[in-house]
């Protein structure tokens, strides 16, 4: 079983404050340029997040040149969620053990809170496991940006600093960074907690539409627990995956390449279910569970 939480709190000096420090822009005063990069950095960073943090590094569902992928790892690191590799060691763990106690955020083990926000304060989390990032971890420039993690968002927030003043440091970089914290943070809670499962994953993931325009597509959680290998986790054309149509763009401009398709048979399996559920039937035993088993326990 894995150690109680050890709390850290004494350290989150710099978290809290980027919760505070906006409301200093009573002060300040705010333009509509600072609302304005507020909203375009919550959207490229969310982009990044969901498309590079957790598409590319944790899941390796499309392929780039490695050029790119330092670009990919710097664009989202600048979300202040620490290195790609333990942003990815972690969510790996997230869905070896998905709702088990080795799950770090798991609504199911340690309630609602610790899923969104209390995890994070727990040193248990604080170290990457190497064993689960080999494949990133013989880039020597993500190793670099693993022990220096805070270069990139310090460096945007002085870029923003410099062009848009001091309110444009408290609403366009430090409000959109917490904001672009907590709508990352629903889908490790309340993804697990609010919503429908068309699949039988094994876990507590589900689909919210909600989430998934928060998050630019990663609501549709249940999909993505079903089958972690797909670029697409909107599997149907009416559950919108902004993150999805940004990495078709990139791929058709050559960066990106070889994204990865939820298979026909789990396609067709899920228009099985839907259809049964709207005709009020029981559910349906799960065809190619053994599918999701597998690379559960293999994440």
């Amino acid at each position: 079983m894995p150690p109680p939480p050890d709390y850290k709190l004494s350290e989150g000096g710099p978290f809290f404050a980027l919760h505070l420090l906006p409301l200093l822009a009573i002060f300040t005063g705010t333009t509509w340029v600072d609302w304005a990069v507020c909203f375009g950095l919550f959207f490229l960073r969310m982009f990044a997040i969901t498309g590079f943090y957790h598409r590319y590094f944790s899941h390796r569902t499309f392929k780039t040149s490695r050029w790119f992928q330092l670009v990919m790892a710097v664009w989202a690191m600048s979300s202040s969620q620490k290195g790609v590799m333990w942003w990815a060691s972690t969510h790996r763990q997230h869905h070896k053990y998905s709702d088990l106690p080795w799950d770090p955020h798991s609504p199911a083990q340690r309630g609602l809170f610790y899923a969104h926000v209390g995890w994070i304060f727990d040193r248990n989390h604080d170290e990457t496991d190497m064993e689960r990032v080999k494949d990133l971890a013989r880039y020597p420039e993500l190793v670099w940006l693993g022990k220096h993690w805070m270069v990139p968002p310090i460096a945007l927030g002085v870029l923003v600093w410099w062009f848009l003043g001091w309110s444009g440091l408290l609403i366009g970089f430090m409000l959109s960074t917490a904001l672009l914290w907590h709508g990352t943070y629903t889908i490790n809670s309340l993804s697990h907690v609010f919503g429908t499962q068309r699949f039988e994953s094994g876990d507590t993931s589900r689909n919210n539409w909600a989430l998934a325009l928060l998050t630019l597509g990663e609501g549709w959680h249940n999909n993505h627990h079903t089958y972690q290998g797909s670029t697409r986790q909107g599997f149907y054309w009416w559950e919108v995956d902004i993150t999805y149509y940004g990495l078709k763009l990139l791929s058709w401009v050559g960066l990106i390449w070889e994204l990865r398709e939820p298979p026909a048979k789990l396609l067709e399996e899920g228009r099985r279910r839907d259809a049964a559920k709207r005709r009020g039937e029981p559910r349906l035993p799960e065809v190619g569970a053994t599918d999701t088993v597998t690379a559960r326990t293999s994440a």
